[in-house]
C-alpha cells in the first residue's frame, strides 16, 4: 500500500473515529474519549510510518506497536481494520462474546496487535523490551507506543523510561497523549505530572512537542525520532479528549461511557460532515 499524507491521512483518521464510536455504541460499552484523541497518531503510524504487512501480521521484520493505554482499543481496532488486518464488519461485535475483539487489545486473538494491554502503566515496559530485543538481535525494526497522560502517574512508566534511556534505545518512540483528562477528572487535579517535557529530558529522552491533531506535525515528529541517535524519543502531543464529537470534547465523563441512539446519531452526523469537508465534497 502506498503511504498516505496530509488530507488523506486526516480523512482516514476521521473514518477511524466514526468506526470507533459506532463500535462503542453497538457494544453499549467502551472508551470513546481517549480513542478519539489518539486517532490521528494511530492513523499516521499505520498508514504512513510503520512497516507492517496486514497479510502477514507476525512478519518478523515488522515495526512493533504497543497501545499502553489499552482501554482505547476501539481506535486501534478501527485503524487495524481500515488497514486490512481484519474485516471492518468485525467491529460491529466489539466486546461481544462472539467476537475476537475484546474491550482491550489481545495479541492472541486480534491480528496486528503486538501486545495485550489494559493494566495501565505496563505497556511501555513491553515496548522497551521489544526495542531491546531488536538491538540484541541486530534487527532494524522500530517500536512505537502510545501512553495516556493520566497513565504516566503510574510508577512502572518511569521505570521503563529510565531503562530505555540507560540502554540508549533510539529505536523506541513513545507518544504521550496529553488531553488533560482521565476517568476521575483533570489530570492536574488527580495527579499532576507536568512539566512532562522537562521530566523526560531529565530522564535522558529526546522530547518533541506537537499538536496531536496536526498530521504534518505528527509526521515531522516521527521523522525527527528516526533521525535521533543514542536516546529514545517521546512525542508529547496536545490533544482534545473526544476530538470530533462536539458534546464529547473536553468532557471527562466520556472517558468510558457509550453514546445512546440519539447521541450516536449526533456523533455520526458530525463525523460524516467532517469527512466530507476534508474530502472537499
Amino acid at each position: 500500500m502506498e503511504k498516505l499524507y496530509g488530507k488523506d491521512l486526516s480523512v482516514m483518521a476521521y473514518k477511524a473515529r466514526l468506526l470507533a464510536v459506532e463500535a462503542v455504541h453497538r457494544a453499549a460499552s467502551g472508551h470513546p474519549g481517549g480513542s478519539l484523541s489518539c486517532a490521528d497518531a494511530l492513523t499516521a503510524l499505520y498508514f504512513n510510518e510503520m512497516k507492517v504487512d496486514p497479510t502477514n501480521p507476525k512478519w518478523p521484520e515488522r515495526d512493533r506497536f504497543v497501545l499502553s493505554k489499552g482501554h482505547c482499543a476501539p481506535a486501534l481496532y478501527a485503524v487495524l481494520a481500515l488497514r486490512g488486518f481484519f474485516p471492518v464488519e468485525d467491529l460491529q461485535l466489539l466486546r461481544s462474546i462472539k467476537s475476537h475483539l475484546s474491550g482491550h487489545p489481545d495479541m492472541k486473538h486480534v491480528p496486528g496487535v503486538d501486545m495485550s494491554t489494559g493494566s495501565l502503566g505496563q505497556g511501555l515496559s513491553a515496548a522497551v523490551g521489544m526495542a531491546m530485543a531488536a538491538k540484541i538481535e541486530n534487527k532494524d525494526y522500530r517500536t512505537y507506543a502510545i501512553c495516556g497522560d493520566g497513565e504516566i502517574a503510574e510508577g512502572q512508566i518511569w521505570e521503563a523510561i529510565m531503562a530505555a534511556a540507560k540502554w540508549h534505545l533510539d529505536n523506541l518512540c513513545a507518544f504521550i497523549d496529553i488531553n488533560g483528562l482521565q476517568i476521575d477528572g483533570k489530570t492536574s487535579d488527580v495527579m499532576p505530572t507536568e512539566p512532562v517535557d522537562k521530566k523526560l529530558e531529565a530522564f535522558g529522552w529526546h522530547v518533541v512537542k506537537i499538536d496531536g491533531h496536526n498530521m504534518e506535525q505528527i509526521l515531522a515528529a516521527l521523522s525527527e525520532a528516526r533521525s535521533t541517535a543514542g536516546k529514545p524519543t517521546a512525542i508529547l502531543m496536545a490533544t482534545v479528549k473526544g476530538k470530533g464529537v462536539s458534546y464529547m470534547e473536553n468532557q471527562a465523563g466520556w472517558h468510558g461511557k457509550a453514546p445512546n441512539a440519539e447521541e450516536f446519531a449526533i456523533a455520526k452526523a458530525e463525523l460524516e460532515a467532517k469527512i466530507k469537508e476534508l474530502e472537499g465534497n
